[in-house]
């Protein structure tokens, strides 16, 4: 099953939950952004603050990827 699938299978109403700071409903853009660079297996998610943390980045880096990303056509984002 491809990434994309599976995303799509994820429940909509499910609210995903930062590992690390506990932020409540992550949005689909956080969830696909933390399974394009993390892992398309990854379960638990970061909040951008904390994937930029954990990536040594900026959150507007992570922005500008999910931009690219949306550009290409990747379904992950909205």
């Amino acid at each position: 099953m491809c990434l994309h699938s599976r995303f799509e299978t994820m429940k909509k109403d499910k609210a995903y939950k930062c590992i690390a700071c506990g932020q409540d409903h992550l949005d689909k853009d956080t969830v696909g952004i933390n399974k394009k660079l993390i892992g398309e297996n990854v379960t638990s998610f970061y909040c951008m603050d904390c994937l930029a943390d954990y990536l040594g980045c900026e959150v507007q880096d992570i922005l500008d990827k999910i931009e690219e990303f949306k550009e290409e056509g990747c379904k992950l984002f909205s």
